[in-house]
Parts: structure tokens; sequence; C-alpha cells
């Protein structure tokens, strides 16, 4: 039975990641297919090329918000009587770092968008803010900082996927209590496996960091013509 709950926040968490914010409000704002534009990824930065500021800021928060609600979830089904009478309450934090994953995961591969989507950034610092809040403000707030100073929100979501990790691992093996209990083991690894993950799906925008040709903030993009098969009908 602790299985099927599990299996259940998962499931919950990939749904919800699936949601495709950007691309709902890209379309509402300035009747454009994201999919269409720039990266074509369907993450906040893309939303600003496409919509603008006020669509980039509401696509932020629905995207911050999916991992957010994804972890809370996870948190009350493992909390609830019926999951403590079936002695599932000591995987209760796995659950709630495996639904963060999921909402990740379904925000990068969304079963509405034939599993495209976009990078992960917002949706992991949600689910870290959810896990750990400290972790998700820091991760957070180097995103953002260093990707409008720089103007480069991929050097941005790298550096502040990292930072939140080395903040975690820190507080775990030095057993710190900063406004909140020692984390545990598996909000570490959440941590570190969406460090990685931001990595990975940041391989592109590395190499066009070294080679100068990254784009910018704000920096202006032509809609891109693609095979008319994947044109929406």
């Amino acid at each position: 039975m602790t299985i099927t709950l599990i299996i259940v926040t998962a499931i919950i968490g990939y749904l919800l990641g699936s949601i495709p914010c950007g691309v709902i409000i890209s379309k509402k704002f300035a009747n454009k297919n994201l999919l269409q534009v720039g990266s074509g990824k369907t993450g906040t930065t893309n939303v600003l090329r496409a919509a603008g500021k006020k669509a980039a800021a509401l696509a932020l928060i629905l995207d911050i918000g999916k991992g957010v609600v994804a972890v809370t979830i996870a948190h009350y089904i493992l909390s609830s009587d019926y999951a403590i009478s079936a002695g599932a309450l000591p995987w209760r934090e796995f659950a709630k770092a495996l639904a963060g994953v999921a909402a990740i995961s379904g925000h990068s591969w969304s079963v509405f968008l034939k599993f495209k989507g976009g990078r992960g950034v917002a949706t992991l610092m949600g689910g870290l803010a959810a896990l750990y809040w400290p972790a998700g403000a820091l991760g957070g707030i180097c995103v953002l900082g260093i990707g409008f100073r720089t103007k480069y929100m991929s050097l941005g979501s790298i550096i502040g996927a990292v930072t939140a990790f080395i903040m975690l691992m820190a507080f775990y093996v030095l057993r710190v209590e900063f406004l909140n209990p020692v984390p545990p083991l598996e909000y570490v690894v959440f941590a570190m496996m969406g460090a990685i993950f931001i990595y990975v799906r940041h391989r592109d925008n590395i190499l066009r960091l070294f080679n100068g040709t990254e784009r910018r903030i704000g920096e202006k993009v032509k809609t891109e013509t693609i095979p008319s098969s994947h044109n929406p009908k």
C-alpha cells in the first residue's frame, strides 16, 4: 500500500508539472505558439521573448507553483491517517522529493505537448522551496540575480541550482539548523539530481556561452519556422 501511495503522488506531480503554463500564457497574451519562438522551450525566458514581462512573471509564478503544489500534496497524502495506518509515514520525505522530481519531469517532457517542454528551473526552485525553503530562496535569488545581472538566464539557472545543492549538502553534513531542522538526506539527493538535471538540460546553452553566441535576456528573436507536420491544426 505504501508503494501505491508513493506512485500516486508521483503521478500527480508529473501531471501538475505537465501543465504548459508558458504555452497557455503566451497564446493568451501575444497569440504566439511558444514552441515556435526562440529556443522553443516553454519556460519563463522564452515567454519573455514571446509575450513580454507581465506574461513572463505570471509564467514564472505558475511554474514555481507546480513544484510547490506537487511536494505539498505528497506531504499531505503521506501524512494522512490512512497513510500512517499503512505504515507509510517513514517514506514521506522520499515521496515528497519524488513528487518534486516528477513535477520537473512533467514540465520538461509534458504529456500535453507530445513530451516537449522547458528546462525545469522554476519548477525545481518551487520543489526546493516546499522541501526546505532557505535553499529554494537562495537558489532562486542566484537564478534571478545572476541571470539579470549578466543577461544570461542560463548561467544564473546553473549557478542557482548548484548553489542550492551545496547549501543543502553543507547543512546536512554539518548538521546545521537554519530556520529549519537539519535537512534529511532525501532533500540533498533531490537537490543534487536537480543540479545535474539543470546542467544537462543547459548543455547547448553552455556551448553558446563559451562561443559567445548565447541569447541574452530581452534579445529579440524571430518566430522560427518548423515543419508543417508539427504545426498546430
